[in-house]
């Protein structure tokens, strides 16, 4: 057991490992995506020899050894009190009048299906107690279940009071929410949901799942029961809108609804109901703050062929805000006032384009159940034309999601502006954080990211980080979605890789850069592994391909070079990004999950990071470990404890736009493809193992660094400007 510590046994055994940090745009937090989680029948017990690179969590904590703290044990009633009354008073509501049901499902959703939430809407989180974006809560009269993914176990362990049941889901013998419904209710109950909260898709998904015990999904549209018992739930966000001048967008809002109009009359459709926010800031030229992390505001839009609505409090909306939309004929209604905005559509015989893959089912159903009075009053259902005749609902993707996805040449302007002020902030942080573990200074995993905070905030037109930052060092940066606490962060430690994933929203762009690098001196594995995973990075950063080539077909481009040693990543390669909007954007990708036929397009944004996951076990075989022995470690501590494989985390990531490439041949007569660089920070020399680049893999790092050096070092001077003389000088294999 050489090399292990009862510290060592604080990480987690989870299965959340086994996918990166990063792969934080494929949030399970959706119910839709949850519902499809499937398992096996079979409980997990693991036998600690048995345990694979696929497992579960397993609790290692004896009642009899492991005595909470008097505080603690006052402070874990205390929770269990506060969640018990939360849960009593959340039920007492199921028999009130106009709701009548025997459970409630509260998602982390907010109405747009949004990837962050204002806090307002957390309500999954208030009436849980946990604190994850991802999860799904359903309580019935007697029980209450919460279902999140293995980023989040450990997490929901210590966030939930023995009144809940913890869900893993993925792990076997876990059954989905409607699954469980379906085993715990009796035949024929009524199960309420906030169809606001469910895309229709997922509310129609879960009806379905749910009718096989004859289950009646009820939908409360007129109520949340989580809103209701919330007595200190905070206001909805009111900050003011702001425009997003012309010079950045490129286009301005009436050519955009002129276009939108177009698309709608090629579709056979008199009107749009747009929820998606980023969709909504792009089209109106609108930026906001009322989402952490997204320059978004919370708001609906319709679009009809003659005149446009925006749902919004009229608070946020300033006079020159207000004048720019008057001038593009839009009116501003209550945000409140959708649902009947979508009923008078129907009553006025619209034909409405709905994305049901993002809009509500309190939306859809609203136009539907108008739509269908209608028809059975006047029995007609369509003309001699062949057209219809009376409301009707078209379902198909968003045109806009597209169009956001192509950015035109003052948006790739901009994200080229911002992302060299970036790199500013980058290199004065990288800087500053060397020196200081060369003095020896101690600093943690949070103070290293308020650090990088303080650096990008000094920037022109920095607004937000564009997603949490996740600064990780050791195994840390394993674990999906780590975000460094005060109280339990680690201290960054020299003898360890140190990763640092992190963006910002500016004024004119959207950052999302990850680099690893190592204070101390790389094991010669490590460098191995770290060379694989930057020769995936070159070879996708070359890649040329043609028109129509979706995402998926240029995937194994990255995980070649680990391929040909038996290694590969469990996450896709990488992901849209918005032009000062949504760090994740799609509809584009590139992945291994070839369902998206999407091609990539010029003037697309996307992210190239491939990675790799070490398992250094802290040097020990793990299969030789018995639960035993894992019991043993644990006694005496305060807490349950988990135990993890101890992994590494590996990635290199920049940000590549889409652009044409002049190719001597054009076989068909197609347009070929390649990429543009955005990112334009070094890639440490010192984890490169030489020996297995190519001539060409070292020139395309050193001409790489030849721009970094004069595109970032006349912005910079002093120690930061030495910092990057130094990480930027050419390699040469010997």
């Amino acid at each position: 057991m050489e090399g292990l510590s009862l510290s060592s046994a604080k990480l987690v055994l989870t299965s959340s490992l086994l996918r990166p940090h990063y792969d934080r745009f494929l949030s399970l937090s959706s119910p839709s995506v949850l519902h499809k989680l499937r398992s096996n029948s079979k409980p997990l017990v693991p036998r600690i020899s048995q345990i694979r690179p696929s497992f579960g969590v397993v609790r290692c904590c004896s009642s009899s050894t492991a005595k909470p703290h008097p505080e603690l044990e006052k402070k874990n009633k205390e929770t269990n009190y506060v969640q018990d009354e939360k849960l009593r008073a959340l039920r007492e509501l199921f028999s009130k009048p106009g709701v009548g049901i025997d459970a409630y499902i509260i998602p982390s959703q907010d109405a747009h299906q949004s990837e962050f939430i204002a806090e307002c809407y957390m309500r999954r989180a208030y009436i849980s107690g946990f604190t994850g974006s991802a999860g799904t809560a359903v309580v019935t009269k007697d029980k209450a279940a919460l279902w999140t993914d293995g980023r989040y176990f450990l997490q929901a362990e210590k966030q939930l009071s023995s009144s809940w049941i913890l869900m893993r889901a993925g792990n076997m013998g876990v059954p989905t929410t409607a699954e469980w419904l379906n085993d715990v209710l009796a035949p024929g109950s009524r199960v309420g949901i906030d169809p606001f909260l469910f895309s229709f898709d997922a509310a129609e998904e879960l009806r379905e799942d749910i009718s096989k015990k004859n289950h009646e999904l009820v939908l409360l549209s007129k109520i949340n029961l989580v809103d209701e018992i919330w007595k200190d739930r905070p206001a909805p966000p009111c900050q003011p809108v702001r425009l997003h001048e012309l010079k950045y967008a490129g286009v301005d809002v009436i050519w955009k609804l002129s276009w939108l109009r177009f698309q709608l009359a090629n579709a056979g459709c008199s009107s749009i109901v747009i929820t998606t926010l980023d969709e909504i800031a792009w089209l109106l030229n609108l930026r906001g703050r009322d989402v952490p992390h997204s320059p978004v505001v919370y708001a609906y839009l319709i679009v009809e062929t003659d005149k446009a609505e925006l749902f919004i409090d009229e608070h946020k909306v300033t006079s020159e805000v207000m004048d720019c939309l008057k001038n593009a004929g839009i009116e501003l209604r209550p945000y409140d006032a959708i649902l009947k905005a979508v009923e008078n559509l129907a009553a006025e015989g619209a034909c409405l384009l709905i994305d049901k893959s993002t809009v509500n089912a309190a939306i859809v159903n609203s136009f539907k159940s108008v739509a269908d009075k209608r028809r059975n009053k006047s029995k007609s259902y369509g003309s001699s034309n062949g057209q219809p005749d009376g409301p009707t609902a078209v379902y198909q993707s968003s045109p806009i999601s597209l169009a956001k996805a192509l950015k035109n040449p003052a948006e790739i302007e901009g994200m080229r502006n911002a992302h060299l002020r970036d790199a500013v902030a980058i290199a004065q942080f990288w800087a500053w954080l060397e020196n200081e573990i060369q003095k020896g200074v101690t600093l943690t995993e949070v103070e290293v990211a308020d650090k990088l905070l303080d650096f990008r905030s000094q920037q022109d037109g920095f607004i937000d980080t564009s997603f949490e930052t996740i600064s990780a060092s050791g195994p840390n940066g394993a674990i999906i979605h780590y975000k460094p606490e005060p109280d339990s962060c680690s201290v960054v430690d020299s003898r360890k890789l140190f990763l640092l994933d992190s963006g910002a929203q500016y004024i004119d762009g959207t950052t999302d850069i990850t680099r690893t690098v190592h204070f101390g001196e790389p094991t010669a594995r490590e460098k191995e592994c770290f060379t694989r995973v930057l020769q995936g990075h070159i070879a996708l950063d070359q890649a040329v391909f043609p028109e129509n080539t979706p995402g998926f077909v240029l995937d194994a481009f990255a995980r070649s070079p680990l391929w040909k040693i038996g290694l590969d990543y469990r996450h896709g390669t990488g992901h849209g990004v918005g032009a000062a909007l949504n760090v994740h954007e799609g509809p584009q990708s590139i992945s291994f999950r070839f369902g998206n036929p999407t091609p990539l397009q010029k003037g697309m944004i996307v992210s190239n990071e491939p990675g790799y996951y070490e398992d250094h076990a802290f040097g020990i075989r793990i299969e030789a470990w018995s639960l035993s022995l894992l019991m043993s470690l644990c006694s005496g501590l305060d807490m349950t404890v988990m135990l993890i494989l101890a992994f590494d985390i590996l990635v290199v990531q920049n940000l590549l736009c889409v652009k044409e490439i002049n190719t001597p041949n054009r076989y068909g007569g197609l347009e070929y493809m390649g990429f543009e660089k955005l990112t334009f920070v070094p890639i440490q020399s010192k984890m490169i193992d030489l020996s297995l680049l190519s001539a060409s893999e070292v020139e395309w790092i050193n001409d790489y660094h030849v721009q970094v050096w004069e595109k970032v070092s006349p912005l910079l001077d002093g120690s930061a400007w030495q910092w990057l003389w130094e990480n930027t000088r050419p390699l040469s294999k010997q």
